[in-house]
């Protein structure tokens, strides 16, 4: 068995979510990432506190709590992609990394603009959700096809070597795995 990182696509029902997907047409506008299949730790750029879409910056999400806790039906497709033990570890620092110096990082308000409009602005220690998955894909040495600046939650779904595993509801998914691992 080979080490994975996953990739979480998924539409929380948040107003700006809502918003964001009127706007793109696309089912899901929001990308965490995982570095195992019960989703114990996902991360992304996101919403610091459920009710205030701001402030916003990197953040551990947790199925079940915070704006994932607010509601009972988060459309999700679930994809993973193998990666070597090199590039799970450097993974594991970049996450380390961002965990330990998440004051030092925002949530790139405007960026959004520059991605809808498919415009490449790098802002440092400014990412959206999607950014920061591609950025983190980049670092470990994993292929982009465009700037990581550049990419939005759908590309996550046709992502060069990405397989996916669960088409479905994120609560149904992560509490039937939960409940596995316990029985």
């Amino acid at each position: 068995m080979g080490d994975y990182i996953y990739f979480i696509v998924a539409q929380t029902g948040t107003r700006p979510a809502r918003f964001f997907k009127f706007l793109t047409k696309k089912p899901y506008n929001h990308v965490s990432l995982s570095g195992d299949m019960e989703l114990s730790e996902m991360y992304s750029f996101c919403r610091t506190y459920r009710p205030f879409p701001l402030p916003a910056t990197f953040n551990k999400e947790v199925v079940g709590q915070g704006t994932l806790g607010q509601y009972q039906d988060i459309p999700c497709e679930i994809y993973r992609i193998s990666v070597s033990p090199e590039q799970k570890e450097a993974y594991n620092k970049l996450i380390t990394h961002f965990a330990q110096h998440r004051n030092v990082y925002s949530y790139n308000l405007l960026g959004l603009l520059a991605v809808y409009f498919n415009i490449e602005w790098k802002r440092e220690n400014s990412f959206v959700c999607s950014q920061f998955v591609a950025y983190i894909m980049d670092k470990i040495g994993i292929h982009l096809d465009k700037a990581f600046s550049l990419y939005t939650p759908d590309d996550f779904r046709n992502f060069p070597g990405a397989d996916l595993i669960y088409s479905g509801e994120l609560n149904t998914f992560y509490y039937t795995r939960k409940a596995k691992l316990y029985t």
